[in-house]
């Protein structure tokens, strides 16, 4: 089968692979491992020419081809107008990859995985849908309109799969419509990481936080309760990996605690430096203010064995609470704080919740996730190859 992948991921143009593609987070790796299911994979996806992250991965995948179109101009509102001038410009090129395949895999939310959904729609190709958001979020017109069409075309000829997991289903009105998690570390990869991050009294205790730099991401808690943390235990050291708008006022706020040398911003990394700065850390803090779906970082803190300090939201107490970490049912620095102190209290159990996330984690691989896929898939549809 020849299988058409559209998103909204942005790209771009590779500086060490001639004619290839690099982008950020664990979208390479997925996209890599979905193209080991089929004989063919073409994907469509955002070409960005600025803001250049740094320490990006080059798009490599089975008889993979990289179509990529420019992304629409601006942000917010800008560019939901722009998208009446772009789509004249670009729905040949989707409309003719749509028709040439034989599936259509639909990234949402996101405006061109959007577009994509309707046209494969309209060609009555068989679609496969993953929502990589917050199942659930209902707040612009976008999203409801999202949530009114998904559980309408989910059937046996159409897939979908939200992000995210636990108990309970993610659609009652429709129960072909399932959980997926999200991943980025594979069964080599988790094997052969370096642990050596077990906590003791007198040790330096090195904390992490990794994650998008913005406001609702609650990163300025952290550093704040840090400040507080510094008094008990003078030896403490924040790694901050992330990127964002908040960047200069996390700083800021940093250097008028008096934290510099207690704080490192590590930027945006790549996967692999990901792992190996929280390979070196003890504890994981996750105290996000964001209905988060399926947060892959908690996957690759719990594959590097740390406990976590995260929050009461989707997935993560289903993850790691009574066994792996501390749940907080508030955010705020002090709340942080309390938490820091309650898990060195205690260092054996410390130890212990580190080596059942690390474990747990061993559930949630990319060769797991390639099989649930394929074979739902293969259910449906029949031989990929």
């Amino acid at each position: 089968m020849k299988l058409l992948i559209i998103s909204h991921k942005e790209v771009w143009k590779s500086n060490n692979f001639n004619n290839n593609f690099e982008t950020s987070g664990g979208f390479p790796l997925q996209i890599r491992a979905i193209s080991n299911l089929f004989s063919e994979t073409y994907l469509i996806c955002g070409l960005r020419k600025k803001y250049r992250l740094n320490d990006l991965t080059p798009l490599f995948g089975n008889n993979l081809h990289i179509y990529p179109i420019k992304e629409p101009p601006f942000f917010g509102h800008l560019r939901k107008i722009s998208i009446l001038f772009w789509l004249p410009i670009n729905i040949k090129k989707i409309w003719s990859l749509i028709h040439y395949s034989d599936v259509v895999h639909i990234l949402i939310p996101g405006d061109i995985g959007l577009i994509g959904l309707i046209v494969a729609l309209i060609a009555k190709k068989p679609i496969f849908v993953r929502h990589c958001g917050t199942w659930g979020n209902n707040y612009t017109y976008i999203d409801k309109f999202i949530y009114w069409i998904l559980p309408k075309i989910a059937n046996g000829k159409n897939i979908v799969m939200a992000t995210g997991g636990g108990t309970e289903v993610p659609e009652k009105n429709n129960l072909n419509i399932k959980w997926i998690y999200s991943t980025s570390i594979s069964e080599i990869e988790w094997n052969s990481l370096s642990l050596d991050n077990i906590w003791g009294i007198g040790d330096e205790l090195k904390l992490v936080s990794v994650g998008r730099l913005s406001k609702r991401k609650n990163t300025e808690s952290i550093i704040i309760a840090l400040a507080k943390l510094k008094e008990k235990i003078p030896w403490t050291h924040l790694d901050i990996i992330g990127d964002g708008e908040e960047m200069n006022r996390l700083k800021k706020i940093t250097s008028s605690l008096s934290l510099v040398d207690e704080v490192t911003f590590h930027g945006n990394k790549n996967h692999k430096q990901v792992l190996d700065v929280l390979c070196n850390s003890h504890l994981f803090l996750f105290p996000t203010n964001v209905k988060e779906g399926f947060p892959k970082v908690l996957v690759e803190a719990m594959a590097c064995g740390l406990p976590t300090i995260a929050t009461r939201v989707s997935v993560i107490p289903y993850l790691i609470e009574n066994q792996c970490g501390i749940i907080l049912d508030n955010t705020s620095p002090d709340s942080i704080f309390s938490a820091i102190i309650k898990m060195i209290n205690n260092p054996k159990k410390m130890a212990l919740m580190g080596q059942k996330a690390r474990l747990l984690s061993k559930d949630y691989t990319l060769e797991n996730w390639q099989n649930l896929i394929g074979s739902t898939l293969n259910k449906q549809w029949g031989p990929l190859k």
